[in-house]
């Protein structure tokens, strides 16, 4: 429900003041669907090299899947993403440990290590960002100064740190000094989840991972620039700006999508339109432009949300036919 309401009033606060029938007659005159599509065909590669990145972190544990199988449980990730927001990581781990019978902790830990490597790509990118696109972060904090030294009073405050310490310490103590049973399970999961976790230190391919990793984000990279080419206007200011524009609409969609929603719809047109909005045109009329990256950021996720149903419904229907030819159904005499 939560997700839900959050991918609601995100839309809501996004559409407020934007004229429907304006934004879809934009849609309809001057979106150039030739780069929609082109951007949701590349959007299979990043998924199959996520799959493949993933094998390397699994067969440090002793777990061998067939790359097909990777590649279902990645596509089925974010289509039951799209229905119930973060359990589409939980639904891969539980896939492949009953797929390849093996300990359920171990595979969420080396999951948590493949989603960590993701954040702390973000945060590099994030870093990069606010020093080649000074300019604009810097507008931002003149525009909303009040935003700024909160969000600093908050990540600066004593308070903030003792109350994470005391957390940490009683999680500790409890998970330490407790023999009652609930505890122990927990124990055991927490070190099943380490074994997993700490594999990324000690697999093979280190190399080959790493790659794996610059070509997942430089298809995410490539297919937002391919997407803001989709509207005469925001093309413009491609050209305008250079790939500063991309890269700083990137770095805020990624981290839009840690807020829970159903597929990250709503946080990702929010991102995105705040993004643009950093660069726009002294000479364009604000609620003009307000629609037409409305248009965009909507055209894009009902694009994106419209092929991972598909993909999901073909993954699925994959995964029967490969259970059954494991499993054939007996006769009965």
């Amino acid at each position: 429900i939560v997700p839900l309401a959050v991918s609601v009033g995100l839309c809501w606060v996004l559409m407020r003041g934007i004229d429907f029938g304006q934004m879809m007659e934009i849609v309809r005159t001057q979106c150039d669907f030739r780069y929609i599509a082109l951007m949701m065909a590349m959007s299979v590669l990043p998924m199959v090299f996520r799959a493949m990145r993933w094998g390397i972190q699994l067969r440090a544990i002793g777990v061998k899947a067939p790359l097909h199988i990777l590649c279902y449980s990645i596509f089925g990730t974010y289509a039951v993403n799209i229905v119930f927001p973060r359990l589409g990581e939980v639904w891969r781990t539980g896939y492949i440990a009953y797929r390849q019978h093996a300990p359920f902790p171990q595979i969420f830990g080396s999951m948590v290590a493949d989603r960590l490597a993701d954040l702390v790509v973000v945060g590099l990118l994030t870093l990069f960002t606010l020093i080649v696109a000074h300019g604009p972060v810097t507008e931002f904090v003149s525009a909303y100064p009040k935003a700024y030294t909160t969000l600093l009073d908050i990540i600066t405050s004593p308070f903030t740190w003792i109350a994470a310490a005391a957390l940490a310490t009683a999680c500790w103590m409890v998970l330490t000094r407790s023999h009652n049973r609930y505890v122990l399970k927990i124990k055991q999961f927490m070190t099943g989840l380490w074994d997993g976790f700490a594999s990324i230190a000690r697999m093979r391919g280190k190399m080959q991972w790493l790659g794996l990793t610059i070509c997942i984000w430089g298809c995410y990279f490539l297919q937002m620039v391919i997407a803001l080419n989709a509207f005469p206007m925001i093309a413009d200011m491609l050209r305008d700006n250079g790939l500063i524009l991309a890269l700083v609409c990137f770095v805020l969609i990624s981290i839009s999508m840690g807020i829970p929603s159903n597929g990250g719809i709503g946080p990702y047109q929010t991102a995105l339109l705040f993004g643009l909005t950093l660069f726009m045109p002294s000479d364009v009329e604000p609620a003009a432009f307000k629609t037409t990256g409305a248009a965009l950021g909507n055209v894009i996720m009902a694009s994106q949300t419209m092929f991972m149903i598909v993909i999901g419904i073909i993954t699925f229907i994959l995964i029967a036919v490969d259970k059954h030819r494991r499993h054939p159904a007996t006769k009965q005499a």
